[in-house]
């Protein structure tokens, strides 16, 4: 009898030890082949294990997609939602609000760097495959909603300049948070994810933030 739980932790653990390699095998090819040169035959031959596996573990090319997406994302396949991660919690009670401008561009680059190579795929692929259509639209959305947080939070702590409303500011953020601004100025042009990152925090800081010389907008919640 204490055999059986061990033996069924044993293949928990091998069959995530399997999704893993499967999801950065299909991580990798994509971003080699994009997606529509990309094949469950030639994931599952770098993966070394069988076509139905692939289907068993993960999915269609659609499920692999998304869920290297999502990994990217996050950074990991851990089971926690990036609303609950302890960077998030953290910014969530940050006091000061050039602080946590500064904390939201620090969290943003590794995040970007993940994705980065997976957003041309993502975006070619939405144009022909309406799975790949819904999942874009699902991101853009998760991608507008991290962007208004970050700016509802700065605009409670009066770090929002009075001339601009929440929607506005956070449409501006969404445009620093999409991938292909850091592909063009980091990987593209050389820049440093530093360099990146204090570029972000000058647009902030120049573009809606209120310092200590400009109006703020006081949040009424």
């Amino acid at each position: 009898m204490p055999s059986r739980p061990y033996r069924s932790e044993l293949r928990a653990e091998q069959a995530r030890t399997t999704r893993r390699a499967l999801v950065r095998a299909a991580h990798e090819l994509f971003v080699e082949r994009g997606y529509a040169g990309t094949t469950i035959d030639a994931v599952a031959e770098r993966a070394r294990v069988s076509r139905k596996t692939v289907f068993t573990a993960v999915g269609g090319k659609a499920e692999l997609l998304k869920v290297a997406w999502d990994w990217a994302l996050v950074g990991d396949d851990e089971p926690v939602p990036m609303a609950e991660r302890p960077e998030v919690a953290a910014m969530l009670t940050e006091t000061d609000p050039a602080r946590l401008v500064h904390a939201w561009t620090r969290f943003l680059v590794p995040i970007t760097r993940r994705l980065a190579p997976l957003h041309p795929v993502m975006v070619s692929a939405a144009r022909s495959d309406p799975e790949i259509a819904a999942l874009n639209e699902i991101s853009e959305q998760n991608l507008l909603g991290g962007a208004t947080s970050f700016v509802s939070s700065l605009a409670k702590l009066g770090g929002l300049r009075a001339s601009w409303t929440v929607e506005r500011a956070a449409q501006v953020t969404t445009t620093l948070m999409d991938p292909m601004a850091f592909d063009r100025l980091v990987v593209r042009s050389g820049w440093t994810d530093e360099e990146f990152a204090d570029w972000v925090e000058d647009v902030v800081l120049a573009t809606f933030f209120a310092g200590p010389d400009t109006d703020v907008v006081l949040s009424s919640g």
